[in-house]
């Protein structure tokens, strides 16, 4: 405290020996002992409040210009929340403000972001005294205000409304005198732009060119804008704005309109654009320019070969791919299953010396596992931690994910411990893999210990996780562990969704625990949660398996009279229960009307309708749905034809049954083995029907 005194009784003896009279002179004095070039310590700012508190104790006070450059040091040293309090006490002594103080006070409240109001409180002042802000308070202001959009987005109270702020500054600042330069207003739309403000930013230049002429940065900024709005008649417009103004557009103004056709889907125009840039020479066309046409081509079906083909148009104009133009055309080469195409583009880009980062060898992976080879996407992990690229978490959650599918739970559990070595924390989705992984071996304790793990490491448990679970145990025919972890549920603050009701649903149909699971159904509704076709589905297999076929009916009306989508599955479970329950002519009569409900019958339904027509004795009819189908360019399977032999064959319509075995044959099919069980049954007989000679006689 003592040394404290003698600095300020120091300090007051100085300034009232030292301080000079002009502001020339007190500005040479001030820079003196604050030069530009000091860094922000703590005695920089306690020498600073020392001198505020010995100029507000002169007779005369200083002139306000003083307390300006004192409040600009301050704010200098980045001390935006002690500038504010000084100001307020500035006004408590009736220090009247100019545009330099008022600038400098707005700017700190820009710089604290959270401080209320964001410089709106500073304003007022502005306008009271009849001063202007300057540019860079302009700027400050509008950037703060576009920073709060981000966090406090556009909501009933015009408080908070920070993007109407920014907007109506913008338009003060164009009523300001001098106009400031468009790089100003550039810049402000250019951050309107990074925020995704593309509706706030045409009315704004729109505006803006009735007093100021836009340069080629702002029509780029504007072109860019209506791409994102799907505008493009709009984006061409200003591109010709362009040549009106005598500006050249460059590279990045061609790239933003390419790349906005792409996004409108529009690549055949994004394509043409390109040819025309390339043949009038406006602009040589660079490496970006090629992947944002490579990406479009790959984003259309089956357009791979056109993208190769760009890709050697590169070369033709001096243009080198690079990682990306290589990895864009793997990638959608791994999509469309053309995994051996993807392997010899890469072994091409790596002879090139383009070196292949995680995207692409990820890329390259899931291919591989796409189409089941996943020895070779070890092996590719293997390479690319040889070449000291290291996997990531989607790299390492892919693999998982396949080996998990082929059974191989050991090798993916080796796998996740890979992960944890290299510092790789295993994810949501890497822990439901290999949960999943387990429920599909039946292991459901190793399951749920995974389950339990993602518990106790917090926030890693989704919905879809518990689903896996549920499904596990359903399968496992536990159905009251599946109830209890779908219970459990609600305390982990997670909704279930329908495929989380669906699969309960199916389990406890499958249990034949009927009223169980109507009643889940009832619930699912009552919270809200739509039941999709998958779950009629498996409701009315329920009801259809516990024989109540009139509940079944009306289910299936109910379907019909709410829209929902109905689709041959549907129909196969309906008509299969009918057939079941003897009720032959209900499930023809069903059969019969598909065409006119939109639903064409598969090979499953036709089927259905030959076994329940065969059990039925109605075998002219089945083989005339037999005929039918091939007619119809639904082509019978195996089964079809099995059936209706055995069918033929218990009705002892032998010859006619002989003569579907050999058609059989000739289709590439064979008896199984319910059919030869039957045929060998009717050899043994004492007395051999002639039409089975030949096979006697072929057995021999």
């Amino acid at each position: 405290m003592m040394m404290m005194m003698l600095s300020r009784s120091s300090t007051r003896g100085m300034l009232s020996y030292c301080l000079p009279s002009t502001l020339d002179n007190f500005n040479a004095f001030f820079h003196s002992k604050f030069g530009d070039r000091d860094p922000p310590t703590v005695s920089n700012v306690e020498q600073t409040l020392n001198m505020f508190d010995e100029m507000l104790h002169m007779r005369p006070l200083p002139p306000v210009a003083c307390f300006s450059q004192l409040l600009a040091q301050l704010a200098r040293l980045e001390r935006y929340d002690v500038v504010i309090p000084i100001f307020k006490q500035m006004g408590v002594m009736g220090i009247v403000p100019d545009a330099s103080t008022l600038n400098v006070v707005t700017n700190c409240y820009c710089h604290l972001k959270h401080a209320p109001g964001l410089g709106l409180p500073v304003l007022p002042h502005f306008f009271k005294l009849g001063l202007q802000l300057d540019i860079t308070t302009f700027t400050a202001l509008i950037n703060s205000f576009l920073l709060q959009t981000t966090v406090h987005p556009k909501t009933s109270n015009a408080k908070l409304n920070y993007l109407d702020y920014a907007l109506n500054t913008f338009h003060e600042m164009l009523r300001s005198r001098p106009l400031p330069s468009v790089i100003s207003f550039t810049k402000i739309l250019g951050q309107l732009v990074k925020l995704k403000h593309y509706f706030a930013v045409i009315p704004l230049f729109q505006q803006m060119r009735l007093w100021i002429a836009p340069n080629h940065y702002t029509l780029s900024i504007i072109i860019n804008c209506y791409c994102h709005l799907n505008q493009m008649g709009f984006s061409l417009s200003i591109l010709g704005s362009f040549f009106k103004s005598g500006l050249e557009p460059d590279v990045i103004t061609f790239n933003t309109l390419i790349h906005g056709f792409i996004l409108d889907n529009q690549v055949a125009e994004a394509a043409r654009i390109f040819t025309k840039t390339l043949e009038a020479g406006h602009c040589k066309p660079d490496v970006s320019t090629f992947n944002i046409l490579l990406k479009g081509f790959c984003k259309t079906s089956n357009s791979s070969s056109a993208a190769i083909q760009l890709l050697r148009k590169m070369e033709e104009v001096g243009c080198k791919p690079n990682t990306i133009s290589y990895g864009t055309i793997i990638d959608s080469l791994c999509k469309d299953l053309l995994v051996d195409e993807a392997l010899e583009l890469f072994k091409e880009m790596i002879s090139r010396g383009i070196a292949p980062t995680v995207v692409t060898y990820t890329c390259l992976i899931q291919g591989l596992c796409n189409v089941g080879q996943w020895q070779e996407a070890t092996r590719l992990l293997d390479q690319m931690l040889s070449k000291g690229v290291s996997p990531d978490i989607f790299t390492f959650s892919v693999l998982v994910d396949t080996l998990c599918k082929q059974g191989m739970v050991i090798k993916a559990t080796n796998v996740v411990q890979m992960m944890i070595q290299r510092g790789i924390e295993p994810n949501t989705v890497t822990y439901s893999s290999l949960m999943d992984g387990y429920c599909m071996l039946g292991e459901m304790d190793k399951a749920k210990e995974v389950f339990d793990l993602m518990i106790n490491k917090g926030g890693m448990v989704n919905v879809h996780s518990c689903s896996i679970l549920i499904n596990g145990y359903c399968k496992a025919k536990k159905i009251d562990q599946a109830t209890k972890i779908f219970n459990e549920m609600h305390s982990m603050e997670l909704v279930p969704n329908t495929i989380t009701y669906t699969t309960l649903i199916d389990g406890l149909c499958k249990a034949r625990r009927m009223r169980d699971a109507e009643n889940l159904f009832s619930k699912m509704q009552g919270c809200g949660q739509l039941p999709n076709v998958q779950t009629y589905t498996v409701l009315l297999d329920g009801l259809c398996n516990d024989q109540r076929l009139s509940a079944a009916i009306e289910l299936l009306k109910e379907m019909e009279a709410n829209n929902v989508e109905l689709n041959i599955v549907v129909y196969n479970v309906v008509i299969e229960g009918l057939c079941k329950a003897g009720n032959i002519v209900y499930a023809r009569d069903l059969f019969s009307h598909l065409s006119s409900k939109g639903v064409q019958p598969n090979v499953r339904t036709y089927n259905i309708m030959i076994h329940g027509l065969c059990h039925h004795g109605l075998i002219i009819e089945a083989e005339k749905l037999l005929r039918e189908m091939g007619e119809k360019g639904c082509s019978p399977d195996g089964w079809t034809y099995n059936t209706i032999i055995r069918g033929l064959l218990k009705n002892n319509e032998t010859s006619w049954g002989m003569g579907l075995i050999h058609e059989m044959v000739e289709w590439g099919f064979s008896a199984d083995v319910f059919t030869m069980e039957l045929i060998g049954g009717l050899l043994c007989k004492d007395v051999v029907d002639p039409a089975f000679l030949p096979l006697l006689k072929d057995s021999c």
